[in-house]
């Protein structure tokens, strides 16, 4: 501060000195000055002189927060999961198109004939038919064919699917004009970022956004299997899915719980702990074929 005022101060004493000077003009002979001009001077100068002081002075901000200031923003993304398990993303289009395009050819496949069941879900529910992974390649064709090849059945799962991605491709994929009487709805064990609540909500919107594509449809949610990446955040999600059935329009059914411990893993799950066998298929198909008989009139 000391240091700051002498310094302005010898700037003042040379600005008085030029003045002087200014106005004794050559010879030291004095002349006349305006006053009022002079004023003006004086008064900018001192204004700029306690400006220049006071900035000098001002206390300076510290290390941290400078370096808070001048930081480069950090995008959101990189600090929180930005994807949502309700709202529609096409990610997993973008990355494993090949599998949502064998989806696309069957739903091609099945234009202008009728449509009375379609499986919404993800590998699991696409390997019925399909190879999303060479190390399953056609597990449950066999049991699928025994089951549903007669039965105007589409099959309308992708590998890696998360709920959101099931959203989406409802929206973008041509199945609106499908009429199916039932949907068999498996989805959320690729949502393992998620919390149980965000998992089951996720759930919640794929069985609405199934009510509102196909008008008064019979829904069978399926539990999420068990999966050794997230084994008790499924079983704790599917706590809460269940209560999303109703036995009138949404029916709650429990493959978990016959997908039994075996060894170090499940009856019926592959040694992924995560994939079906195809007893794992016959299982499902078998299990379910009451429920589904009864809501498709035939029982």
């Amino acid at each position: 501060m000391e240091e700051s005022l002498g310094e302005k101060g010898a700037q003042a004493n040379v600005f008085r000195h030029f003045l002087l000077k200014k106005q004794l003009g050559q010879g030291g002979v004095c002349r006349p000055y305006n006053s009022a001009n002079l004023m003006k001077k004086f008064t900018l100068f001192y204004l700029w002189l306690l400006c220049s002081v006071a900035a000098q002075t001002a206390p300076s901000a510290s290390p941290a927060a400078v370096s808070s200031a001048n930081a480069t923003p950090v995008a959101t993304s990189a600090l929180v999961v930005t994807h949502s398990s309700t709202i529609p993303s096409d990610d997993n289009y973008k990355s494993h198109l090949a599998a949502n395009k064998q989806c696309e050819a069957q739903v091609a496949a099945m234009k202008g004939q009728p449509v009375d069941v379609i499986f919404i879900g993800d590998s699991i529910t696409q390997n019925f038919i399909n190879d999303p992974t060479p190390r399953w390649a056609m597990a449950g064709k066999a049991v699928w064919d025994k089951h549903y090849a007669n039965r105007h059945v589409l099959n309308f799962g992708v590998g890696a699917d998360r709920t959101e991605n099931v959203l989406w491709r409802m929206d973008h994929m041509e199945i609106k004009d499908f009429h199916p009487k039932v949907a068999v709805v498996m989805i959320g064990t690729n949502n393992t970022r998620d919390t149980p609540e965000a998992i089951s909500a996720g759930v919640k919107a794929v069985i609405k956004k199934t009510q509102d594509t196909f008008g008064g449809i019979k829904i069978i949610l399926i539990s999420i299997l068990p999966n050794a990446r997230a084994t008790q955040k499924m079983a704790d999600a599917n706590k809460i899915i269940q209560t999303f059935g109703d036995n009138k329009t949404v029916f709650y059914f429990d493959l978990a719980a016959k997908m039994t411990p075996e060894g170090d893993g499940w009856k019926g799950i592959g040694s992924d702990h995560l994939h079906l066998t195809p007893e794992g298929y016959e299982l499902w198909a078998s299990e379910m074929e009451p429920l589904l008989a009864k809501l498709l009139g035939l029982q």
